[in-house]
């Protein structure tokens, strides 16, 4: 489960989704300026720019595909505005900062295994300073085949049990559809790594809609209140 503004020139309704719940929690929190940051799992670099452009003293965006951080670095040439790019896996990330902030959407759910989902918490608790924060997108497990999030742009297909966490099978539903797999990992299983790395508080909050437009309407994001695909994971370090 990428970034989908990272594949479609035209977001779909839950990434847009994701940006208002990430933007509010940035805007609780004071906002980014003077901070170093760190975004995991950058994509193309969307996040990281959006740091930047709200100031943040460093932004460091690290990422497993080497195309995306190519990708990010054309966008976005490092130097400008305090910016780094990073070739790296979150589970073994080496030593980047210290940190005030990391951000990290959909990063978690792609941890294979248990004993990798917990190395990618200690990963990023490492590179925080003391009372540094996490703020992670992560998707809310449990809805499939009960919900239907199609509507919103992403299609669950299957769920097989497998390993420690099942695995889902779904589509964006972007021109052309673009399929993927993730893991479906539970709040428990993320609060328990997040404690077990040493991280001394854990919230969650719902994905938040944006206000309704002439395109997407109170009566549109009904259900998706009622269920979003996602939720909100704050950890102090």
């Amino acid at each position: 489960m990428q970034q989908p503004y990272d594949t479609s020139t035209t977001p779909t309704a839950f990434s847009v989704a994701d940006g208002f719940t990430l933007c509010t929690a940035l805007d609780a929190l004071g906002g980014v300026h003077g901070l170093d940051t760190l975004d995991l799992a950058c994509g193309h670099g969307g996040i990281v720019r959006l740091l930047a452009s709200g100031g943040a003293r460093r932004t460091v965006g690290v990422d497993s595909c080497p195309e995306r951080i190519r990708r990010a670095r054309a966008e976005h040439p490092e130097g400008s505005s305090a910016v780094e790019y990073v070739v790296a896996d979150a589970v073994g990330m080496p030593q980047l900062g210290p940190f005030d902030l990391a951000t990290a959407v959909y990063l978690f759910n792609h941890a294979p295994d248990r004993t990798a989902l917990h190395a990618m918490f200690r990963s990023i608790r490492a590179n925080l300073r003391a009372g540094g924060r996490l703020l992670a997108i992560v998707p809310n497990a449990g809805a499939f085949p009960q919900v239907d999030w199609s509507p919103y742009g992403v299609r669950i297909l299957d769920r097989v049990a497998d390993g420690d966490a099942p695995l889902l099978k779904a589509q964006f539903l972007t021109e052309p559809p673009q399929h993927f797999e993730y893991r479906e990992w539970t709040h428990s299983d993320f609060a328990e790594a997040a404690v077990e790395a040493g991280f001394s508080t854990v919230g969650w909050q719902p994905g938040r809609p944006p206000p309704a437009d002439a395109v997407r309407d109170e009566d549109y994001w009904t259900a998706y209140r009622a269920w979003p695909v996602s939720s909100l994971m704050t950890c102090t370090a």
